[in-house]
């Protein structure tokens, strides 16, 4: 809902499902011991997910990655939402940074109030869960505001979200002394032609009816090339079958809408790189995460929508890569690859090679 629509009167009533204390107290927590699932909300007939706002604590390092959210519409067999908490909010890595973006914030203090906006309509029936996966007790706070109304509109898409990582990806041309000294090498790895899209790294897979709505990508840069930059990939989604890129990007900056490889942390509502962790030695070491939300402009799809980006020109880099998707689509969707354990899942060291 806009600004201009906000005076429409609409036949909706409100609700809310909330970790608050149901004995008047202000104990409004909950406990996840160690491998527990616990449900957040779970509602009959039609409505609409308009808000998710949750906090976390643990005493382990890395805890946004070691829990994880899942949702279910119209009694969906398997998850249309699949991400560890932290990265379902923006930022990966299993760490958390004051952003905001139109559809998903980190906010204050120190980015761990984590808010969402997409809105998440169901026909039948919601559910939403959250497991710990860690080896300590999870404290979690939230609220999930939601609608109930009579009548569905039938050309709704269900939300879905999907997390997946590549540790490290398969780089072939990154000798970093070969960069410095054989101009014959460095010819040949960048006029290495790639035009299908062969070994990118994948961000979505999905087949049915919808449309993407963005991703955040998170790059973990171990990996020293020429000029130490990790982002001369490309973009490529691939539509409906098509096997060549419908879409082919410039480079990973650009399809970011940032520019001339960045080195500052940016907030924008529907693109940024709000974590950077170069040093003056290595411009582009260790932690960076982006976004892009395709709120504006969509990306359509009536069959199939692969969306992949390159590691490296020509995929010549090795890193570690880990990205959420979101889209809306026509269910039922597709099973979703099996969500890796917490051991897999867990950032590198900030020194690890």
């Amino acid at each position: 809902m806009s600004l201009s629509e906000l005076p429409k009167l609409r036949d909706a009533r409100r609700r809310r499902a909330s970790s608050y204390d149901t004995t008047g107290g202000n104990n409004d927590r909950w406990l996840l011991q160690p491998g527990e699932t616990r449900t957040l909300m779970e509602t009959r007939g039609a409505g609409t997910v308009r808000h998710i706002w949750m906090t976390l604590m643990s005493r382990e390092e890395a805890y946004p990655r070691r829990s994880v959210l899942r949702m279910y519409w119209d009694a969906s067999e398997t998850p249309c939402v699949e991400v560890p908490t932290g990265d379902f909010f923006g930022i990966g890595h299993g760490i958390t940074r004051n952003y905001a973006s139109a559809p998903l914030t980190m906010g204050p203090q120190d980015g761990r109030a984590w808010n969402c906006f997409f809105p998440m309509p169901y026909a039948d029936g919601a559910r939403i869960e959250i497991t710990n996966e860690g080896e300590r007790r999870l404290v979690c706070y939230f609220y999930i505001d939601y609608e109930e109304i009579d009548l569905f509109e039938p050309e709704v898409g269900r939300f879905h979200a999907q997390w997946r990582r590549e540790n490290p990806t398969e780089g072939w041309g990154d000798d970093s002394r070969r960069f410095a000294a054989d101009t014959d090498y460095v010819r040949d790895v960048w006029s290495t032609p790639n035009l299908d899209g062969a070994g990118n790294y994948v961000i979505l897979e999905a087949e049915g009816r919808g449309h993407y709505v963005g991703c955040n990508l998170n790059i973990d840069c171990f990996a020293r090339s020429k000029n130490d930059w990790y982002g001369e990939g490309d973009d490529m989604i691939f539509i409906d079958g098509d096997e060549t890129p419908t879409l082919h990007g410039t480079g990973t900056e650009d399809y970011f809408n940032t520019a001339w490889s960045p080195r500052q942390e940016f907030a924008a509502p529907y693109h940024g790189l709000p974590v950077y962790s170069g040093t003056e030695d290595w411009m582009w070491k260790g932690k960076n995460s982006m976004y892009r939300y395709h709120i504006e402009d969509p990306v359509y799809f009536d069959k199939s929508i692969r969306v992949t980006i390159e590691h490296g020109h020509a995929n010549n880099l090795s890193n570690d890569y880990s990205s959420t998707a979101y889209w809306y689509q026509t269910e039922r969707h597709t099973a979703f690859p099996p969500l890796p354990p917490v051991a897999e899942r867990l950032p590198r060291a900030d020194d690890a090679g």
